[in-house]
């Protein structure tokens, strides 16, 4: 069992139920991302190493997890995080987003949702909530300098944000809404310059710099303004794209 494996799999909190403590604990893993979809969960005997909890408990969480439809068993393989681990009674789907007054209406509605994660990330983040926020930030920097958008890597370090809160109906709710919160496909970066996406770039990050480090700072009123800032000048940006949309 690899290191990092074994940062995940702590000690489980002792609690009324051991079965319930180890399965919500596998559950916020895979909430926060640090269990993706298709990873191959360590065996049964890794996990009671790490956890201290005897096999039967064990089984009767990864049981709980299959009911959920959270992973999946192969066999002769053992358990993997399901693909669509994340239950969906609500979404938005790309074909919603028509047109940019759309796009606004989720940036509204995003903004409702994430100024106040803001605050409370920054009042109850961990350790780990910053090394994950950075570790998302690292990576959209690394994606927008290979040419990409970003765009996944942009809703993953907003959903970093929110599982930070320790919360978790907060990264559900963002979890139903996908990556179409991150409406890249309206922005048309494709059309800009060079030197045109690279200024855009460089105010984004910027902008999330600027929320990451008010988080970290444990900076409520900071965190929230940055968080504030960055979704209006986002909404501005695409109050832009629909006025000279309609002048054409």
């Amino acid at each position: 069992m690899k290191d990092r494996d074994k940062a995940v799999f702590n000690m489980i909190p002792q609690t009324s139920s051991l079965r319930s403590g180890l399965a919500e604990s596998l559950i916020a893993h895979i909430e926060s991302g640090d269990l993706k979809p298709g990873q191959r969960l360590p065996t049964e005997q890794e996990i009671m190493e790490a956890t201290g909890v005897s096999r039967t408990i064990v089984r009767e969480a990864l049981a709980t997890l299959r009911a959920q439809g959270l992973i999946t068993t192969r066999q002769g393989l053992g358990a993997f995080v399901s693909s669509n681990s994340v239950p969906r009674s609500f979404s938005i789907i790309p074909n919603d987003l028509e047109s940019i007054d759309e796009v606004l209406r989720v940036l509204e509605l995003r903004l409702g949702v994430e100024y106040e994660a803001a605050g409370l990330a920054a009042r109850r983040r961990t350790p780990e909530d910053i090394v994950r926020m950075q570790d998302r930030l690292d990576a959209l920097d690394q994606a927008i300098a290979a040419g990409g958008y970003g765009a996944d890597e942009d809703f993953a370090f907003h959903r970093s944000i929110l599982v930070a809160t320790q919360n978790s109906y907060y990264g559900r709710l963002f979890d139903t809404f996908g990556t179409t919160m991150i409406p890249r496909q309206w922005a048309h970066l494709d059309e800009m310059t060079i030197a045109g996406r690279q200024k855009h770039a460089e105010r984004m990050r910027k902008e999330h710099y600027a929320i990451f480090t008010a988080i970290r700072d444990g900076n409520e009123a900071a965190a929230r303004k940055a968080l504030r800032n960055h979704l209006s000048k986002s909404t501005a940006r695409f109050e832009e794209l629909r006025d000279a949309n309609l002048k054409r």
